[in-house]
């Protein structure tokens, strides 16, 4: 899992073995060590919802991602698109978080995506 965050962006991407892993409804979880030895942990879930929701604990961020958005999105796999959700605050401007799977290794593991002329 890649972690890429910029000012009000968050993105989340993950290769082909990983998206297999998470279509097996398990946890997918990425933990950083920081030098003082606390872990960050980054993790993804599929929830049987029709909205995402970020669940932030301190160093324990957790994206709960809607079941039967990611299976369509898979179908169109591979694809250069990303799902976006856009999560409003009330002190700030609104975080935009993205979940992709990376292209590239989707070309691989499936070939080029016949649908396109």
């Amino acid at each position: 899992m890649k972690l890429q965050i910029q000012e009000q962006n968050l993105r989340f991407r993950i290769d082909e073995n990983e998206l297999a892993t998470l279509l097996s409804e398990e946890v997918l979880v990425n933990t950083l060590r920081l030098p003082n030895g606390e872990p960050f942990v980054q993790s993804l879930s599929l929830v049987k919802t029709e909205t995402a929701a970020l669940e932030t604990r301190e160093l324990n961020w957790c994206l709960n991602l809607p079941k039967a958005m990611v299976e369509a999105y898979v179908e169109r796999l591979p694809c250069r698109d990303a799902l976006t959700f856009t999560f409003n605050n009330i002190n700030s401007m609104p975080l935009r978080v993205q979940f992709e799977v990376d292209v590239r290794d989707s070309v691989k593991k499936r070939g080029r995506n016949r649908k396109s002329p």
